[in-house]
């Protein structure tokens, strides 16, 4: 296609750490790549405007402060922003504008190309249940603040020409909760050669690997439990990837539990450190209830690695039951170290299901998810309907 001026909003986007920033920063990248111009707009990660040109982005960072209550997230609140966006989309003139969120700069980018007659693409990384618990409201009021916040996100997301969410699921939960129509499944994708497996040769102590925010609703508490309830006789290491709120709590776990000398807390790591933990890694385990995706889960697949993860949300669109791994009941941590216990156990097993997760991951590669999103780019700048297939089956 024509090459398109493409505007991004992002609520989140690196140097933060976390699945929305990765997916809207790679998508950025690989649009740039493939000769198209692209502007982000997000938080800025000094607190003051800037601009800088990153992985041939030019990326627009608007006021900001720390989020209170989770201070490794920045926010930019709307008297702020909002004139500097609509400046920025003005002067920018692009031919679409894609947002990645709705609620505070989302919000702005939405509403300037809308007074400026710019077509919007909205993708939806955002489950309010994880945002609310964050909130400095008493904890009886959450689920009433959740149920306030999708009603708005829906309101922001009907301004769209067209919504996307990640996975299947991701788009029912928020035709569900919204009253929305039509979103399309793209995902988020994977650079598969990345992370190919490059395997060592297999360790006398096999390790299990989590990658990911270390916060309420990714229950790396169950992980430790599991792990703990993991026989002595049968040697194993525990190794965490990642940052958050609850890393000392579950920290003081792991010893509370007595096994604090098997369990290493890695805090964040370079992108080579990152690679190097998951071709070292022999087993992968997700714990959370809240993916609408999990690229980390796609890289450790993409990696080689057979998956434990909890039946919930959008994960059971990765993990198939006795193909590359296996899925339990969130909060079941027998259950999560039954199935633990049984690929440690079976190094032919582990093999078998590894083989399967690259041949599952190959699925999401990243150059069909830029071919999804330039189809449906082509098809709102043409002002043509777009009615394009969902970019992910129902199961992968």
């Amino acid at each position: 296609m024509e090459p398109l001026r493409i505007v991004v909003g992002a609520e989140t986007y690196p140097p933060d750490v976390n699945g929305a920033a990765q997916a809207a920063a790679r998508l950025a990248a690989g649009l740039a790549g493939r000769g198209h111009e692209v502007h982000v707009v997000a938080p800025s990660p000094t607190g003051r405007a800037t601009r800088e040109v990153r992985d041939g982005v030019t990326v627009h960072g608007v006021r900001s402060r720390r989020y209170v209550g989770h201070a490794s997230h920045r926010v930019s609140l709307p008297w702020e922003v909002s004139a500097h966006v609509r400046r920025l989309v003005t002067g920018l003139r692009p031919d679409v504008v894609h947002s990645h969120g709705h609620v505070l700069v989302g919000r702005a980018v939405v509403a300037a190309a809308r007074a400026t007659g710019v077509p919007v693409v909205m993708t939806n990384h955002l489950v309010p249940e994880n945002l609310v618990a964050y909130l400095p409201v008493p904890r009886p009021w959450h689920q009433a603040f959740a149920a306030a916040m999708w009603r708005d996100q829906g309101r922001v997301f009907a301004r769209a020409d067209v919504v996307t969410a990640p996975t299947p699921r991701a788009a029912e939960l928020l035709m569900e909760r919204t009253g929305l129509t039509g979103v399309l499944a793209v995902s988020n994708g994977i650079d598969a050669a990345r992370f190919a497996a490059r395997r060592r040769p297999a360790a006398d102590v096999p390790t299990v690997l989590f990658v990911g925010r270390l916060d309420e609703e990714k229950r790396v508490d169950e992980l430790v439990r599991a792990f703990a309830l993991l026989p002595r006789e049968v040697p194993a290491r525990l190794e965490i990837v990642g940052d958050g709120c609850r890393r000392e709590r579950w920290a003081a776990l792991a010893a509370e539990l007595g096994i604090a000398a098997d369990v290493r807390f890695r805090g964040h790591v370079t992108d080579a450190e990152l690679l190097e933990a998951y071709a070292s890694a022999d087993v992968f385990c997700m714990p959370s209830v809240a993916e609408l995706q999990s690229l980390a889960t796609l890289e450790a697949m993409s990696a080689g690695l057979p998956v434990v993860a909890a039946d919930a949300m959008a994960l059971p669109h990765l993990v198939r039951p006795g193909q590359n791994g296996a899925l339990y009941p969130p909060g079941d941590v027998a259950a999560l170290a039954g199935h633990l216990l049984a690929l440690l156990d079976d190094p032919a097993l582990r093999e078998r299901a590894g083989a399967a997760s690259v041949r599952l991951a190959q699925q999401h590669a990243f150059a069909r998810t830029l071919e999804e999103f330039e189809g449906i780019y082509a098809r709102v700048t043409a002002r043509v309907p777009a009615a394009v297939p969902a970019a992910v089956p129902a199961a992968v």
